[in-house]
């Protein structure tokens, strides 16, 4: 007995351009796009966030740096006392008097010596006075406690020195005391006073 049902035949096929991509492909293609962009986007702030670490550890060091930099600055102001103090101890001894006593002039040098070796400390500690003398006056370096009437040198001058001033590296440590002229011709723009180690006269 013969099947007369016809034969099954399959639903035809859409049929699509030859070379199109089909959706499955656009889709896919679509998904890489933004999986790509994404990449993108994490390793912009992968950078972002190496480069703020790296300033961040800079700042930290720099911080560090200054803070060991000027760690003994309160000490090295408060030896300065003790500086102005063993000078105030040699103008109490003048030559004169050293000469005419053997004890007085050995007392003298051992606190001469004292008086070195203490600034010596702290110039290796990066602390240096200013120089003032002959200077313009600067509100930056000084502290002006007097002024006087003097002709001979531009008005503003620094012409007497009570207590010298100080610098550590390039921070003012503390200014100087100084008394300043007046009524002498306009001083010309000169550059500020720099830190120095020659003498200064004092009052």
């Amino acid at each position: 007995m013969t099947n007369s049902e016809p034969p099954f035949e399959s639903a035809p096929a859409q049929d699509t351009p030859a070379g199109a991509p089909t959706e499955w492909e656009v889709n896919a293609q679509q998904r890489i796009l933004e999986l790509e962009a994404q990449i993108e986007a994490l390793k912009k702030d992968k950078l972002l966030a190496l480069a703020e670490a790296e300033n961040a550890g800079k700042r930290a060091d720099k911080r560090v740096a200054e803070n060991a930099k000027y760690a003994v600055a309160n000490i090295a102001r408060a030896l300065l006392q003790v500086a102005d103090n063993l000078s105030r101890a040699l103008l109490a001894a003048p030559p004169e008097s050293r000469a005419a006593n053997e004890a007085l002039k050995n007392l003298s040098v051992g606190v001469e010596l004292t008086e070195k070796e203490l600034h010596t400390i702290l110039e290796n500690q990066g602390v240096r006075r200013i120089s003032s003398v002959g200077q313009e006056f600067d509100p930056n370096l000084h502290n002006a406690i007097q002024e006087v009437e003097d002709a001979t040198v531009p008005s503003g001058t620094v012409v007497q020195v009570f207590q010298d001033g100080y610098m550590m590296h390039d921070r003012l440590l503390r200014p100087a005391m100084v008394v300043v002229s007046r009524g002498g011709a306009k001083r010309e723009a000169t550059p500020a006073a720099a830190p120095a180690s020659g003498g200064d006269t004092k009052v």
